[in-house]
């Protein structure tokens, strides 16, 4: 088994907190106590709103105060403990304590600098998710339906509702593009690193021969946008077209124009859905979609803008990038972005992403404090 972690290198033991880091901790202290006094005042009590934003800034910054504290007890405790090295009778048990302190400061500091991280603003939301067949023909549409069943399964896993807002399927079975929401907090953050292109190997059903074939899925995860504070979308700037809808659905369906397709003119953004059974339905599983797509044209700019001032790809929203791969003869799904292959297809599959989504989650979170230290 391969693992391309890549732990910041300039945080490591023995190397004493940073004055930078140490001055935003003792800003904080400040704040948390700024904070308790706003809450406990009468007006504070009379102004819901004020004080549901204090509340959540208090949750905030309450962890991170109580690791510093950690800390700052356990800088008192090494402090306490060299002095006790020049009596005699306790110079064993002060070298023991020393010794036990110097190994646990360094980790309650990466903690710390890990909760000083800025935090993605749209990590608490739920997702669009987008699975579209590419290269491939019939084996793509139905690996894109095979990661459909993963992602469901994990999202099930994580007690998230699922809702197919769009679905194309395919002759032989399979999509040759979906379109669901996965409802559910922080469904962003944990999802978000699978866009990209996931590529395929394995024994078509077709395969008479035997031959391993290759063909490829491109996955597009979107934070769900808040149609009013999010996405500001004028009806002047919207195309609403009608259409009888194709495929399978019934004959109710078949019947009526129920099919919508919205156009956002000043993008040429285009959503459409023909699944629900009735055009009021798939109007608004269309516009949810087209502010889906509109926001994420915003995030993807900004991500971009950011991955071109680092070297780490993850999580810079390039869907041409191939970020993976999964080989069914070998039983092995390999993560190009930090090389790291696992030998549990069949579980991975099945929805148990876990150790595969916080391998992602740690390089990312390890490249950012490597900045961090960078920057100090």
């Amino acid at each position: 088994m391969e693992l391309g972690y890549h732990y910041a290198p300039s945080i490591h033991a023995g190397i004493a907190m940073k004055p930078s880091i140490r001055q935003k901790l003792d800003l904080l202290v400040d704040r948390l106590d700024e904070i308790d006094r706003m809450l406990s005042a009468p007006e504070t009590a009379g102004d819901m709103e004020q004080f549901r934003k204090l509340s959540r800034e208090r949750a905030e910054v309450e962890p991170v105060i109580v690791h510093f504290n950690a800390f700052r007890q356990a800088e008192q405790d090494l402090a306490e403990a060299e002095a006790m090295r020049d009596d005699p009778e306790m110079r064993d048990f002060a070298e023991e304590e020393i010794a036990a302190v110097k190994a646990r400061l360094p980790e309650l500091e990466i903690e710390l600098q890990k909760l000083l991280l800025p935090k993605d603003p749209n990590d608490e939301r739920s997702v669009l998710l987008e699975i579209r067949a590419g290269t491939g023909g019939d084996e793509s549409a139905l690996f894109a339906g095979d990661l459909f069943r993963m992602y469901s399964r994990y999202a099930e896993r994580q007690r998230w509702q699922v809702e197919v807002l769009s679905a194309s399927e395919s002759e032989l079975g399979g999509y040759r593009e979906i379109i669901c929401r996965i409802a559910g907090y922080g469904a962003y953050s944990r999802l978000k690193f699978e866009s990209g292109g996931h590529r395929v190997q394995r024994v078509p059903e077709t395969e008479t021969q035997g031959r391993i074939h290759t063909s490829a899925c491109t996955v597009a995860i979107m934070p769900e946008a808040d149609e009013v504070e999010d996405v500001n979308l004028n009806p002047a700037d919207l195309r609403i077209d009608t259409f009888r809808a194709s495929g399978a659905g019934g004959q109710h369906i078949n019947k009526t124009d129920s099919a919508v397709r919205i156009t956002h003119i000043p993008t040429g953004i285009v959503a459409e859905c023909q699944d629900g059974r009735s055009q009021h339905a798939n109007k608004a599983s269309a516009m949810k979609v087209l502010a889906a797509r509109i926001k994420d044209v915003q995030v993807r700019a900004q991500q971009s803008h950011i991955a071109s001032t680092r070297k780490n790809l993850i999580g810079s929203g390039d869907r041409s990038e191939r970020i993976r791969t999964y080989n069914f003869p070998q039983g092995r799904i390999t993560d190009h972005r930090i090389n790291l292959t696992l030998y549990k297809i069949a579980a991975i599959m099945d929805g148990d992403m876990d150790e595969l989504l916080g391998a992602l989650a740690a390089e990312y979170q390890a490249d950012l404090l490597a900045e961090l230290a960078e920057q100090q």
